[in-house]
């Protein structure tokens, strides 16, 4: 092989190593966001109030039962006693 050659050949494999390691890092970034619970509850949570702002009666339908059940379920709780 030439001096060219394996200078091609040499900047092949380096740009392939620079792709494989960018893409272990946008990988490994996103192991960690999915493995962050505190940012993972952020991100929930502004979704929730992004809903809440843009469509209000289901999100409040959906408090207003979940407000039931639990209302139930505490009630049921306390009878039996």
């Amino acid at each position: 092989m030439t001096d060219d050659q394996l200078d091609a050949q040499h900047d092949d494999i380096a740009k392939r190593v620079a792709s494989t390691r960018a893409q272990l890092f946008d990988t490994l970034d996103a192991i960690e966001d999915k493995f962050n619970v505190p940012k993972q509850l952020g991100i929930a949570a502004s979704k929730v109030k992004r809903g809440v702002v843009e469509k209000r009666p289901p999100y409040l339908a959906g408090l207003a039962a979940g407000v039931a059940v639990v209302g139930g379920i505490v009630v049921t709780v306390l009878r039996r006693r």
